[in-house]
């Protein structure tokens, strides 16, 4: 538990795609009369529904959902905002409620709000265009190489094969003329409230079964149309992800639809690997199967329990 002697918590739910943290986040809000906040950093943009999975009026349950739908793919919005939006909201969320729930799979969002954002200079409009004109043109790797120039050290740490991540470090670097890394903070901030995190996973190949169905219940839904009415705004880091991007290259006759679908699902089970590989980096997750509705609600009300 995190900064004791205050009274109020902010449960953090996290987990790979699919792994069932809508359906849990619900039962829990339910349970303890609360509200969810999404760190899904897709699920923020109104124009991006199936792709994201966003949790329908049915799915939600009458629980209040914040950071769903609450911005326009034509806005800028990064995790430094999220941060500063979130910890805003909970000031006015704990004058109703003792314990708030934060659940998504964006670790880098979920970071922002638990351990504070480093202090980076603003990138030129003009920097960052140039870098996602040259990704659209020359593919990932040529970035790869410079970010390993520039600031070998992040290289190190960085998920290469996110060009979000890649993207954004070149920004900083070519900016400020210094590494990434260099801004990086060490010592987080104090937060003004408790924070009780839960790791959600499932075996393996349940887990990636679920994947495939949901992508197939995705494609069904109309992701393909969904994907074309967003194809002026392709270039928008919210869209080079999985689940849009695949059909992206579809529609720009890269793939076949039989190949599409089968990178849809591989790319899918490898962010998922890749989602659990950045929380398993932080030791203060506790893990749980998504159906161990007892031993969470245990869990929480130990971490509760805890004097300062």
């Amino acid at each position: 538990m995190e900064n004791p002697g205050k009274a109020n918590y902010l449960v953090v739910v996290v987990g790979p795609t699919a792994v069932g943290k809508t359906d849990l986040c619900v039962q829990l809000a339910r349970h303890y009369n609360t509200v969810i906040l999404s760190a899904d950093s897709r699920q923020f943009y109104k124009e991006m529904s199936i792709g994201t999975a966003k949790p329908s009026q049915e799915e939600q349950q009458g629980v209040p959902h914040y950071f769903v739908d609450s911005h326009s793919i034509t806005e800028e919005y990064n995790a430094g905002a999220y941060e500063q939006d979130v910890l805003q909201l909970l000031e006015k969320l704990y004058q109703q409620h003792e314990l708030v729930i934060l659940t998504g799979g964006s670790g880098l969002y979920v970071r922002a709000v638990c351990d504070g954002m480093d202090d980076m200079p603003d990138a030129s409009p003009e920097i960052r265009q140039q870098l996602t004109d040259q990704y659209a043109q020359q593919g990932l790797a040529p970035l790869q190489e410079q970010l390993q120039q520039l600031d070998p050290a992040y290289y190190q740490q960085v998920d290469p094969a996110n060009p979000q991540r890649v993207i954004r470090a070149l920004e900083v670097c070519l900016a400020s003329g210094q590494p990434y890394s260099s801004f990086r903070k060490q010592q987080r901030p104090e937060r003004p409230f408790h924070i009780i995190r839960i790791g959600l996973n499932r075996d393996r190949q349940e887990l990636y079964q679920r994947i495939d169905q949901r992508m197939d219940m995705m494609l069904q839904q109309g992701l393909l149309e969904e994907a074309k009415a967003l194809y002026p705004y392709r270039h928008h880091n919210a869209l080079q992800t999985v689940g849009y991007k695949e059909i992206f290259d579809f529609m720009e006759g890269a793939t076949d639809w039989e190949e599409t679908v089968r990178l849809l699902k591989r790319n899918s089970r490898r962010y998922a690997k890749r989602q659990l590989t950045w929380f398993n980096k932080t030791p203060a997750y506790t893990w749980f199967h998504p159906e161990q509705w007892q031993e969470i609600l245990h869990f929480i009300e130990q971490q509760r329990q805890q004097k300062p």
